[in-house]
């Protein structure tokens, strides 16, 4: 016997998870207060608001069952990221950072889903408060809201697997104990120790500490936000290459990061998608490091010294090493104009966004373990081929891959590029040049934030047409639920009895 949909769940668990928004949005209010910004009221009046929808939505479920079941955990979790914006956007209108609800929305969806680009032409103008939210919107969307809610969701007698499952990205993930909760209580330790040794360690380096944190969040986080303009080009040589190697460590899947943290290393080398991840990023700087040497060098003098000639080497390696990262793993710092290289590093750079990273990190795009499957998918598929009698199946880690996962992967890359296309069109629509509606459609449904065109890297999206804002708005939601889990949502069978 089928089951009705049980909204009152749905509505308890929204408002728990706002009654943890409103928690975290006393920090900024607090960041605000200590600088005596003039938008301390607009924090406390968002708080407020946002405490209250929370508490609503937590007593209308209060009968509810406690059970979350798949089509609930599907909705929950669709709609957490269009919730968690909306009132997210509060302190950005309210204080008048944002004139429009346009951009309010465009901001803190930008923020949460960790795609990072902004509306902001300016955005040393704006006040702490201001920043430290931006920044910390990413924090949370980063690691996954769903993820965070787990490990205090029981507190509000709800939890359940379908949340997780629906939530995290790839195309597997890995439990690190019998409970579910304790996975994702683990993840969040990791996650907040990495962003305070980065935080350290940069504020040792020279940054001054309120950018320290603001970097650091959005670092581990992959999203970009910057409390420059410039990002982090006016930054020296030594924080780029810190910045450079945490967003490097954010785009590995958490779960063997955790084991690493418990003295098990070598499970970090066995994953085969690590290694992929790992090697493809030390490639693909080696080639970007030989064309920016040669790029560079025509404006050295050929007499020049020995010292002057490892200084142009190691810029182009730290450039080249950084670009890469950052596009791999959908982070969108920026630590060189790429816009003044050759066209040719352009592609390098589309490439990468739409790798991504590695699934059960923070990373965008599509996912180095589905780009790994389809290889050696096609490389099984032509020695199937030459041996039509064989049995020869792709394998990962050694195991034979399942058909139905590679029927998975193929459906989700039609779907990604699709989508990619889509949005080309519509932005083409909307006036854009063809090549900033190329880069902004493959940017936002893989979360990038750095884009190719007339404004990247450290442009913003201030001119975008209202439509074209809301239309990226929703392929960022797209991007970070990975596709199914909105598309379930247009399913009558989701909703049917």
């Amino acid at each position: 016997m089928t089951r009705t949909f049980n909204w009152k769940i749905v509505f308890k668990t929204l408002g728990a998870l706002l009654l943890i928004e409103a928690i975290f949005m006393c920090v900024p209010t607090l960041v605000s207060y200590f600088y005596h910004d003039w938008d301390t009221g607009a924090f406390i009046v968002s708080t407020s608001i946002t405490f209250i929808a929370g508490l609503v939505g937590l007593l209308s479920g209060r009968k509810a069952p406690k059970k979350v079941g798949q089509r609930e955990g599907y909705a929950i979790v669709a709609s957490i990221w269009i919730v968690f914006s909306a009132f997210g956007c509060l302190p950005f209108y309210l204080s008048g950072a944002c004139t429009t609800i346009t951009d309010s929305y465009f901001e803190s969806m930008s923020g949460f889903s960790t795609f990072g680009g902004t509306i902001f032409n300016d955005v040393e103008i704006l006040s702490h408060g201001i920043l430290f939210w931006r920044s910390l919107s990413q924090w949370i969307g980063g690691m996954g809201i769903i993820v965070l809610s787990i490990a205090v969701l029981p507190m509000f007698g709800l939890g359940g697997m379908q949340l997780y499952s629906a939530e995290v990205t790839g195309v597997s993930y890995e439990k690190l104990g019998p409970r579910i909760s304790g996975t994702a209580k683990s993840m969040w330790m990791m996650y907040i120790v990495m962003t305070l040794t980065e935080v350290g360690l940069l504020w040792l380096c020279g940054m001054e500490g309120f950018d320290s944190v603001c970097h650091s969040l959005s670092t581990i986080a992959t999203g970009g936000f910057s409390t420059k303009n410039a990002s982090i080009l006016g930054y020296s040589p030594t924080i780029q290459w810190i910045v450079g190697i945490f967003m490097l460590l954010a785009g590995i899947n958490f779960t063997l990061l955790i084991f690493v943290f418990r003295g098990k290393p070598s499970r970090l080398w066995k994953d085969e998608e690590t290694r992929w991840y790992i090697v493809g990023l030390l490639l693909f700087t080696m080639l970007l490091a030989v064309g920016l040497v040669r790029h560079y060098f025509p404006s050295t003098d050929v007499t020049a010294d020995w010292s002057t000639k490892l200084q142009v080497v190691e810029k182009a390696t730290r450039e080249a090493f950084f670009t890469v990262v950052s596009a791999v793993t959908s982070t969108g710092f920026a630590a060189a104009d790429y816009t003044d290289w050759p066209k040719l590093f352009w592609v390098f750079v589309v490439f990468l966004m739409l790798l991504g990273g590695c699934a059960g990190s923070t990373a965008g795009g599509m996912k180095q373990i589905r780009v790994v499957l389809l290889l050696k998918n096609g490389i099984a598929e032509c020695r199937r081929r030459i041996h039509p009698n064989a049995i020869i199946p792709a394998k990962l880690n050694g195991k034979p891959v399942a058909q139905q996962t590679i029927n998975d992967v193929m459906a989700f890359m039609f779907f990604y590029l699709a989508i990619t296309l889509l949005g080309i069109m519509i932005f083409c629509a909307c006036g854009l040049p063809f090549d900033l509606s190329v880069g902004t459609a493959i940017s936002a449904v893989g979360d990038v934030g750095v884009c190719i065109g007339n404004f990247a890297p450290v442009g913003s999206y201030a001119c975008f047409p209202a439509l074209a804002k809301w239309v990226c708005a929703l392929m960022m939601l797209v991007g970070r639920l990975e596709i199914f889990t909105v598309l379930l949502l247009f399913s009558p069978t989701l909703w049917r009895k």
